[in-house]
């Protein structure tokens, strides 16, 4: 008995299971989309308990007397700025320009830590006058949705230090663009529930 040789002609589709693993990038895009969601769900859930609990002042202050929309609006342009120095930065990596991919990230390095700052300062300003997170359930709600993107912008910004430093020793080399894209959705996803924190939570403050 003789073995034939059997090839595929050239016009033939190749099913998807013959076709070998997907490459890198699609693999990590796929994954890290799927973190993003799980993210998403997350504050979905504290929307959620805010939504419920905001009128459950327990007899002391609520939003409209706390927050300060002019303290906030100066936040929410600083990130919302960081979102478009990150975009301009990614642009600059896909070009392979070292030296504004720099500039860029640094841009918005320095936007996110001050958006942190003033967080920090808002509930700090908040836990002096005895209005943290115990004080009621329409508090600890607060701090829980805010304090979490707060958490997540601190871990964005490590990340983005950690980022540079693989640029400066490594280039933009294909892993670092990898993770330099995944960083960007990590940063835009945050910009967009801010959007949600700022209409919900200030704005709708009553």
């Amino acid at each position: 008995m003789t073995a034939t040789n059997q090839t595929i002609p050239d016009n033939e589709i190749i099913p998807l299971s013959l076709r070998g693993p997907a490459p890198t990038a699609v693999v990590v895009g796929y994954g890290f989309w799927l973190y993003l969601l799980s993210d998403i769900l997350l504050f979905a859930s504290l929307f959620a308990a805010y939504a419920v609990l905001s009128g459950e002042t327990a007899g002391g202050p609520n939003g409209a007397t706390l927050f300060d929309k002019k303290h906030v609006f100066i936040e929410t342009a600083c990130l919302l700025t960081s979102s478009f120095t990150c975009g301009l930065g990614a642009l600059a990596i896909r070009r392979f320009d070292t030296v504004w991919a720099y500039l860029w990230m640094g841009a918005t390095f320095a936007l996110g830590f001050m958006f942190l700052k003033l967080e920090v300062s808002e509930f700090s300003a908040m836990i002096a006058v005895s209005n943290g997170p115990s004080r009621s359930a329409f508090l600890s709600a607060f701090f829980a949705l805010v304090g979490t993107h707060g958490i997540h912008v601190t871990v964005g910004l490590c990340w983005l230090v950690i980022m540079m430093l693989q640029i400066a020793t490594l280039g933009l080399h294909p892993m670092v663009r990898r993770r330099l894209f995944c960083f960007g959705l990590f940063w835009h996803a945050l910009d967009i529930v801010w959007v949600g924190v700022f209409t919900i939570v200030y704005l709708g403050a009553h």
